[in-house]
């Protein structure tokens, strides 16, 4: 037991003193006012519950992560989960949402900072009127995330086979991953209303430009630099220090996708900006510590299909962010169903190995 709490050590640490911040921006917000102490208190239970579902949408996000962090130096591990938590929270949980509001109020961050502590209203409105465009971006990247995974031609492990199977073998096609998000667009653009198409399309292409733009950097990096002779020996140490610094910017912005909804989301339960970062960034250490124990622990290693249920939580966050942008559908339900496909998948493993030792222990049929 103390050995698995140590890796949860920091975030615990984390909760705790977030808690007593949000009590203190809860009883400032009060101030001048009565039901001091209640303000405090209900800071904190958003805060509590804000930090649960970031957990529950983020844990597919927790298996990603660790499937490529088992790939990383151990330098450009450490890198991103210390510089990599860093931005997640304070980036994409505090910064995200000021520089939305400054761009779309056309406003300088101080701005839009005394905007969010003293018009929460106005604020949260702002935030809530970009979802569509936010969600083409979040969405698009997620799909083109998941569509690579299963349109590989390599891959030989199937959970399901009987979708896998099929999309394995298209991934021959060329670019099939982008035709299909691309239709995708196309087919969700049309129920939207009619000032909302142009945002949403637009968005979503660039979300597209970018998973491409950040697949390509880190092909480059692991493959080798532009214009450096292939026959030139180099360190092998090289090769996986480059390839590690393009996961790095591959993971980076897989987390900003994964933050979008949620981030807008948030909105829905709190108008109070810090009380959403703290919430927020409580549960984003939690995904960390999850991630650092899926990787010490070699859980995708020992249970095959775990990381194939994470990519098809991945597909249906993409799935549910577009939905999203036609008709509201709660903050929890993404959580759920991607938790329950994880667990499918951790049941699966669990019977895959079973039967793997049955077969290795009984006697060998004799011809």
């Amino acid at each position: 037991m103390n050995t698995l709490l140590k890796y949860f050590r920091d975030s615990f640490l984390v909760t705790i003193l977030g808690l007593g911040l949000a009590f203190w921006v809860g009883w400032q917000s009060a101030l001048g006012g009565a039901n001091l102490w209640e303000a405090g208190l209900q800071a904190i239970f958003i805060c509590g519950v804000l930090a649960v579902l970031e957990v529950s949408l983020s844990f597919d996000n927790a298996v990603v992560n660790a499937s490529v962090l088992q790939k990383m130096t151990p330098l450009w591990r450490h890198r991103f989960l210390t510089w990599g938590i860093l931005i997640a929270v304070f980036g994409m949980r505090l910064v995200f949402p000021l520089a939305i509001v400054g761009i779309l109020g056309k406003v300088n961050p101080w701005a839009a900072i005394v905007l969010a502590a003293t018009h929460p209203e106005d604020y949260a409105r702002m935030m809530q009127s970009v979802h569509v465009p936010v969600a083409a971006f979040g969405g698009s990247f997620l799909l083109m995330v998941a569509l690579k995974y299963f349109f590989d031609i390599y891959k030989d492990v199937h959970w399901i086979s009987a979708i896998e199977k099929p999309l394995s073998k298209l991934g021959r096609l060329q670019a099939i991953e982008l035709a299909v998000a691309m239709l995708v667009l196309y087919i969700v653009a049309q129920f939207l209303r009619e000032g909302e198409v142009v945002g949403f399309l637009f968005s979503g292409l660039f979300g597209l430009i970018t998973f491409i733009i950040v697949d390509g950097v880190s092909d480059v990096l692991e493959g080798g630099m532009p214009g450096e002779d292939a026959d030139q020996p180099k360190p092998q140490n090289l090769d996986l220090h480059r390839a590690s610094a393009g996961m790095f910017l591959y993971l980076e912005v897989l987390d900003a996708s994964f933050s979008f909804d949620g981030v807008v989301g948030a909105f829905a339960v709190t108008n109070n900006l810090f009380i959403i970062a703290i919430g927020l960034g409580i549960g984003a250490m939690f995904v960390r510590s999850m991630t650092l124990l899926l990787v010490d622990r070699g859980t995708l290693t020992h249970y095959r299909y775990v990381e194939h249920g994470a990519f098809y939580a991945i597909g249906t966050l993409a799935t549910i962010m577009f939905l999203n942008t036609i008709t509201h559908i709660n903050e929890v339900v993404p959580g759920f169903i991607g938790a329950a496909l994880i667990g499918l998948a951790f049941w699966s493993s669990i019977r895959y190995n079973r039967r793997a030792m049955m077969d290795a222990s009984s006697p060998g049929v004799r011809g």
